[in-house]
């Protein structure tokens, strides 16, 4: 149950959904956000986007983000869940770009504290090819994951437990983005 009363039915919106109801006025910017960061034109795909999202959501132990984008990144990855599943176990490990993984080590410094994002990582990130529009995005989307995971537990929003919420929420993100 939520830590307020967001006068909707949380079974029917759960996680974030809930508090972008509750507050229409606050949720057009967000959403517009999401939508630019993760599903515009870009030099990373959206599933490349959204796995940073997802990664992030973990690290930050949002079960509702968390779940929600790793579905959707498995939904427009060719690898699906199992690469998704493989980066959030290990990173360095995990069967990724070296432009990606070193892309992801920028998001995972963010989520920690933005000042862990060192010259020597950014110097990485562009040996294996990325852009500096790939660095401040991805730094922006760690960025706004962590305030996207704390406004969902900030609020003590519903996950669902079922996995296949998550894939169907997947299919409707896919065909309809986040606005």
């Amino acid at each position: 149950m939520a830590h307020i009363d967001l006068g909707v039915d949380e079974t029917r919106f759960p996680g974030i959904n809930g508090p972008l109801e509750f507050r229409p006025e606050t949720a057009k910017p967000l959403s517009e956000l999401a939508e630019v960061l993760l599903r515009g034109p870009h030099t990373l795909t959206a599933g490349e986007r959204e796995l940073i999202a997802a990664y992030v959501s973990g690290l930050n132990e949002c079960r509702f983000c968390s779940s929600a984008h790793s579905a959707f990144a498995a939904a427009q990855l060719d690898a699906g869940m199992t690469l998704v599943e493989q980066v959030r176990a290990d990173l360095d490990s995990a069967p990724v770009s070296d432009k990606l993984r070193a892309l992801l080590r920028i998001a995972g410094a963010v989520q920690q504290d933005g000042r862990k994002v060192t010259t020597a990582m950014v110097d990485t990130a562009r040996a294996a090819g990325a852009t500096d529009l790939e660095i401040h995005d991805t730094v922006l989307i760690a960025a706004a994951f962590c305030m996207y995971n704390r406004y969902v537990d900030g609020l003590g929003t519903l996950a669902p437990d079922n996995p296949q919420r998550y894939a169907d929420a997947a299919t409707r993100l896919v065909e309809h983005g986040y606005l």
